[in-house]
């Protein structure tokens, strides 16, 4: 038998160091939200891959939707041949997505694909160049990706100089002493300040940031937002990468606030497991660059977009969307829970449906050495746990939506009792 050792070893010999893991165990099997490692110890997932599997690992449906796509076809390439499965799956996010406009799709890989693809197709469409992001933001990791990012450490040093023409605005978080009022004021004071409102092709926003920590924006600040980008004529790009399909209790987040977007960015939950993001927007806009000047040589598989077509129709045959919504608030009553029994360090409780979240703070102070300290003691005791925020001190959970209450509220006192010791030291 293979060991976790084992392959440590291998991995530190083959592998590059930037590409971390949180983990030393070695995953071979999943099934819904359960891991099993190479040496045979079963985990409770509440990671979901970084919230890619919010049908569960395996779902049979989306199993039995690729393997059939696989005997049929597996690569031409959709910009040299192209198939059926692209432009379903096209038909069908031009459907869902918020926006009773004509709509288009592209078919790519990763978020960061999307979000890249994004502002060309924004300043091909406009004519503008500048693009304004927010704090704790995360857009990817390529060059545009980074350089819209709000957060330097990891992702940002040591890879220099960035594209130009991206301005920050603070995010909305009254966690953090900022409203949503003064957010818009700080985008309003860029227009102002920093750069001509006729420059700006795009202002683009996660709803519920991800890695930033899982804030949600208010519903006033977004429709300021919508009104302000329709005054300048400014697109306004909904990053929907990690908040999309069900996780939030809609199939987008945007939709809790009624505000439609010019463009959403998706991937992640988006396949099942599968590689695949998309960038869906306006027909008009989708039209503006020229052919041959977006696309991707994988972006779109046939299996992945059967994947997708799949995993779809799991969101809506078993009523996901409300069943994210139970599963939030099972995690949240959770965690204040914990709080009100005593865990002082567990504070600002936090849900969007099932993107549940919790900071742990000790004397004031953000604790990121508590909250290593529980993902590390977590996964000890059997349980995937995320960290993530501005001060790297948020604990966030990803379970799959189709993980059951028994399974869920498991991992919950794994949680429970591992920072109970914690707090004890």
């Amino acid at each position: 038998m293979t060991t976790n050792k084992e392959l440590q070893a291998r991995r530190e010999s083959a592998v590059a160091r930037g590409a971390a893991n949180i983990t030393q165990f070695y995953a071979e099997k999943a099934e819904n939200a359960e891991v099993w490692d190479v040496e045979g110890k079963r985990y409770i997932d509440f990671a979901g891959g970084i919230g890619v599997l919010n049908v569960g690992h395996l779902h049979p449906k989306v199993v039995a939707a690729v393997e059939n796509q696989m005997k049929q076809l597996m690569h031409t390439c959709f910009h040299v041949m192209p198939y059926e499965p692209y432009i379903a799956l096209a038909e069908k996010l031009n459907a869902i997505t918020p926006g009773d406009y004509a709509k288009k799709t592209l078919l790519l890989n990763t978020g960061a694909e999307a979000v890249e693809n994004a502002v060309k197709v924004a300043r091909a469409a406009t004519g503008r160049s500048a693009v304004i992001a927010f704090s704790g933001a995360f857009h990817g990791r390529t060059m545009m990706g980074m350089a819209l990012t709000g957060k330097v450490a990891p992702y940002k040093q040591g890879f220099g100089p960035f594209p130009a023409e991206v301005y920050h605005a603070p995010y909305p978080n009254p966690i953090h002493g900022v409203s949503g009022e003064q957010s818009l004021t700080a985008v309003q004071n860029l227009l102002k300040s920093d750069v001509d409102p006729q420059r700006v092709a795009a202002i683009i926003i996660e709803p519920v940031q991800g890695e930033g920590g899982f804030y949600q924006a208010p519903t006033e600040f977004l429709q300021g937002l919508r009104a302000l980008c329709d005054e300048h004529g400014i697109l306004l790009i909904c990053d929907e990468v990690q908040s999309g399909f069900a996780r939030t209790g809609k199939m987008f987040a945007i939709e809790h606030s009624g505000v439609v977007p010019d463009m959403i960015t998706m991937a992640k939950s988006m396949a099942g497991g599968m590689t695949l993001s998309g960038l869906v927007g306006k027909a008009e806009l989708m039209d503006a660059p020229g052919p041959g000047s977006i696309g991707s040589t994988y972006g779109g598989s046939p299996m992945a977009c059967a994947a997708a077509l799949a995993a779809i129709e799991v969101i809506e045959e078993e009523g996901l969307l409300a069943r994210a919504d139970d599963v939030g608030t099972l995690v949240a009553s959770r965690f204040l829970g914990m709080a009100e029994q005593g865990m002082d360090a567990v504070q600002h409780v936090r849900a969007a449906g099932a993107m549940v979240a919790c900071d742990l703070i000790t004397d004031g102070k953000p604790d990121a050495d508590l909250a290593r300290q529980l993902v590390a003691s977590a996964t000890a005791n059997g349980l995937l746990l995320l960290s993530c925020g501005t001060y790297g001190n948020t604990i966030r959970v990803l379970v799959p939506l189709t993980a059951s209450d028994a399974l869920i509220s498991e991992g919950l006192d794994i949680v429970q009792r591992c920072l109970g010791e914690l707090l004890e030291k």
